[in-house]
C-alpha cells in the first residue's frame, strides 16, 4: 500500500518540481521508503514518484519505482496483488527471473509477457502507472471495484506541449501548483446531491478520477487514448438454476470465500480484523480464524455513550472465535483533540469518512499496519433498506405519474406536512420532503438516486449560487448512462446491488476508507470485494442470495457456521460514532462561524444567505433537516477554505 504520483508528456524543471511537491504531499501514504524515476528524450517522457508502506518483502528489493531488467519497463504501484505466487511460478516457467518476493515485480514480468492482458490476471486492489519502454507510453490502470484511487489532470505546457499529472490523492495534484484552484461546477452539483463526488468528477476543475476497472494509455507527448473498461460487474444468469446447481453455487462461494481470506491475511507486518460484532465483520473474523495458522487479532472501537457502543457484541464474537481481542476506547476528549487532524486529512469533501479515520487511527496506535474489514456485505447480500424501499418507491412514482400534473405537487406537500408536521424555515430534506422529486423518477436509477439525495432538487437549486451544472439525478451524464446500461434487464434486487456497489460503495465508502486509513499509514483490506468472489456470487440464484431481505442469510450460511445465530439476533445498526453529539460540542463555534460566513459561501459557489438560513433552521429544530445535512455543508466550506478553492 503506497502513494504514487508522476507526470507523462512534456517534462521540464517546473514539472519536476511539481511532481516533487505532489510526492511530498503523500508522505503519510508511505513512510517507509520513497523513490523516483525519470526517462525523457528531447523533453518528452515520464516521471514517476513512489511512497512505500512496506507490507510484503520488506527488503530494499521491493522498492519502487521498479524496473524490469529484460524489457526496461518501469512500474509505480499502489495496492496489493493477492495470491500472486501461482502467477509468479507460471512466469518463471516461461523463463522470467525474479530478484524479489514482491507482488510488484510480478506485475512487471506479467506485462512483459502478456502486455495489457496482464490486467485480467491480477487479483487484488491496485492503481499503477507502467512505462512501456518499447512503445514509450504509460499505462494507467485501476482495480476492478475501484478500491484504490487514481486521479489525473491534463495541463498545457509552454510552447504548445502538454503533460498529464497523476496521483493517489486530489490534494497531491493541488500541491503541484500546476492545477488551478478552481471548483468544478459539475463536482459541486454532484456533491450537493450525494454528499460525495460522483465519478469521474472531483471538486477541482480539471482533475478527474479514473473509473473503476478501467485502463488508459498516455503517449510520451501527453496524449490520452485507448481508455476502456477491462472488467464490469457480471450480469445475473437468465436461466433459473436447478436445485443441484444452486447447491453447487453456494458450495463454490464458501470455498472461494475461504480462499480469499487466506490470501488477504498474507502480510509481513502485524495484521488485525475490524470487529464490530455485526454479520459482515464477524464473518471476516470467523473465516480468518479458520484459515490463519496464527491466532487472529481482532479490534473493536468502543464509546462511553451506550447507545452507540457495540463492544459487548464484538467481545461475544471474539470470545466464541478465540481471537486475541483488543477493545480500543474512543472518548469524546480524544475525538475533540484529534478532530483537526481528521478534517485536514480529508482528500475531497465528504459528509462521511470521519468515523473510519478515528477507527483507523485507534487501530494503528495499537500497533497494527494491516486491517481487514467487512466492507461490501450489505451491498452484495441485500443488507440495506434500499433493496426493499427503492423498488417500492419506483412503483409509487409510476402510480403518481397517473395523477394529473397540476395535482401532484399539492398532494405531495400535503402528504409531507401530514407525516412531518408544520415545516420550518427550510422544508424537510428527507424522504417525505422528496416526494416531488420521486414523482419524476422514470427508472430504478432515478429512484435510487432520489432515495440517497441529501437535499431536494429545489433546495439544491437554491443553495448553488451559480447556475447549477447539469447532472443526471446527481451524477455526471456519462456515469449515469453507464449505470443505466449496466442494470438494464436485471432483476430489481441485482440492479440495486449494482448501484450500491458503484455509488454508495464506490463513490463513498471506498474513497473515504482510502484517505482515512492512509492518513495514518494503515492498509485497509476488503476481502468481500475480491472480483473472483463477486463472479462466483453472481452465479447464486437471486432469491437465495438476497432473501430474506436485510438478513444477509447467505453470508451467515457461508461465513458464520462456527458461531451461534443467537449472537446476531438483534436489529441491524451500521457502525457510527456519536458524531452529531461530539462534533456539535467540539466544533460549535467553528461550525457556526463557517456556516454564517456569507462571503466564504459565495466564493465556493453557494448562496451564503441560504446556507446561513439552513443552519438557523437546524438550530430551531426544523423537521426533516438532520445533522448530516449541516455536516455536509460545513465540510465542503471547510475544505474549500483550507485548500483555497474558489468558483
Amino acid at each position: 500500500m503506497c502513494g504514487i504520483s508522476g507526470a507523462v508528456g512534456a517534462i521540464d524543471d517546473e514539472v519536476r518540481s511539481a511532481v516533487a511537491r505532489a510526492h511530498d504531499a503523500q508522505a503519510h501514504r508511505g513512510p517507509d521508503a520513497d523513490g523516483k524515476w525519470e526517462h525523457t528524450e528531447r523533453g518528452l517522457g515520464a516521471l514517476f514518484a513512489h511512497r512505500r508502506l512496506s507490507i510484503l518483502d520488506l527488503s530494499p528489493l521491493g522498492r519502487q519505482p521498479m524496473r524490469h531488467a529484460a524489457s526496461g519497463h518501469v512500474v509505480c504501484f499502489n495496492g496489493e496483488i493477492y495470491g500472486y505466487q501461482p502467477l509468479r511460478r507460471e512466469l518463471i516457467g516461461r523463463g522470467e527471473r525474479f530478484e524479489s518476493e514482491s507482488d510488484t515485480e510480478v506485475i512487471l514480468a506479467g506485462y512483459a509477457t502478456w502486455g495489457r492482458d496482464v490486467l485480467t490476471r491480477l487479483r487484488g486492489m491496485f492503481a499503477f502507472a507502467l512505462w512501456d519502454a518499447r512503445d514509450r507510453t504509460v499505462l494507467l490502470a485501476r482495480d476492478r471495484l475501484g478500491i484504490k484511487p487514481l486521479y489525473l489532470a491534463e495541463i498545457e505546457r509552454p510552447g504548445g506541449g502538454r503533460a498529464v499529472l497523476f496521483a493517489s490523492e486530489v490534494r497531491s495534484l493541488l500541491a503541484t501548483s500546476l492545477v488551478p484552484r478552481r471548483i468544478d461546477p459539475l463536482g459541486l452539483s454532484s456533491f450537493l446531491w450525494n454528499g460525495v463526488l460522483g465519478t469521474p468528477s472531483t471538486i477541482v476543475k480539471g482533475v478527474r478520477l479514473v473509473e473503476e476497472g478501467t485502463a488508459l494509455v498516455i503517449d510520451e507527448d501527453g496524449r490520452i487514448h485507448d481508455e476502456r473498461r477491462y472488467w464490469s460487474v457480471p450480469h445475473v444468469p437468465t436461466e433459473p438454476a436447478s436445485p443441484t446447481a444452486q447447491s453447487d453455487s453456494v458450495r463454490a462461494l464458501r470455498l472461494v470465500l475461504k480462499e480469499t481470506l487466506a490470501q488477504h491475511i498474507q502480510s509481513d507486518v502485524p495484521l488485525g480484523v475490524f470487529l464490530s460484532g455485526g454479520v459482515d465483520s464477524s464473518a471476516m473474523a470467523a473465516l480468518a480464524s479458520e484459515v490463519s495458522p496464527r491466532r487472529v487479532r481482532t479490534f473493536n472501537v468502543s464509546f462511553d455513550e451506550a447507545q452507540y457502543d457495540e463492544s459487548p457484541h464484538a467481545l461475544a464474537v471474539a470470545t466464541a472465535l478465540g481471537t486475541d481481542h483488543t477493545d480500543v476506547r474512543l472518548t469524546e476528549q480524544r475525538f475533540a483533540r484529534e478532530l483537526p487532524d481528521a478534517l485536514a486529512a480529508i482528500d475531497q469533501p465528504s459528509f462521511d469518512g470521519i468515523n473510519t479515520y478515528f477507527v483507523s487511527r485507534a487501530v494503528k496506535d495499537a500497533g497494527i499496519t494491516v486491517a481487514l474489514a467487512g466492507t461490501g456485505g450489505d451491498e452484495l447480500f441485500g443488507g440495506y433498506p434500499s433493496f426493499r424501499e427503492v423498488p417500492r418507491s419506483l412503483r409509487g412514482a409510476r402510480g403518481a405519474q397517473r395523477v394529473p400534473s397540476f395535482l401532484r405537487k399539492p398532494l405531495s406537500r400535503a402528504a409531507t406536512r401530514l407525516a412531518m408536521g408544520r415545516p420550518g424555515e427550510i422544508r424537510p430534506q428527507t424522504r417525505w420532503g422528496k416526494l416531488d422529486d420521486l414523482t419524476l423518477s422514470t427508472d430504478l436509477y432515478d429512484a435510487y438516486q432520489v432515495s440517497y439525495a441529501i437535499f431536494t432538487r429545489r433546495f439544491q437549486a437554491e443553495l448553488q449560487r451559480s447556475v447549477a451544472a447539469d447532472t443526471d439525478s446527481g451524477l455526471p451524464g456519462v456515469r449515469a448512462q453507464s449505470l443505466r446500461e449496466r442494470i438494464a434487464g436485471e432483476p430489481d434486487l441485482a440492479a440495486i446491488s449494482h448501484l450500491e456497489l458503484a455509488c454508495f460503495l464506490g463513490e463513498r465508502l471506498l474513497r473515504d476508507s482510502d484517505w482515512a486509513s492512509m492518513a495514518v499509514s494503515l492498509e485497509l483490506r476488503v476481502p468481500l470485494l475480491d472480483h473472483v468472489l463477486l463472479e462466483t456470487l453472481w452465479k447464486v440464484p437471486t432469491d437465495r442470495r438476497f432473501l430474506p431481505l436485510g438478513q444477509k442469510q447467505l453470508l451467515r450460511d457461508v461465513g458464520l457456521g462456527r458461531l451461534s445465530p443467537a449472537l446476531f439476533d438483534r436489529p441491524k445498526r451500521g457502525f457510527e460514532l456519536p458524531m452529531a453529539v461530539w462534533a456539535r460540542r467540539a466544533l460549535r463555534g467553528e461550525i457556526e462561524s463557517t456556516m454564517t460566513d456569507v462571503s466564504l459561501a459565495h466564493r465556493v459557489g453557494l448562496d451564503g444567505e441560504v446556507v446561513a438560513r439552513t443552519y438557523r433552521a437546524f438550530l430551531a429544530g426544523a423537521p426533516g433537516l438532520y445533522w448530516s445535512r449541516i455536516w455536509a455543508l460545513y465540510v465542503l466550506l471547510h475544505y474549500c477554505r483550507a485548500h483555497r478553492l474558489e468558483m
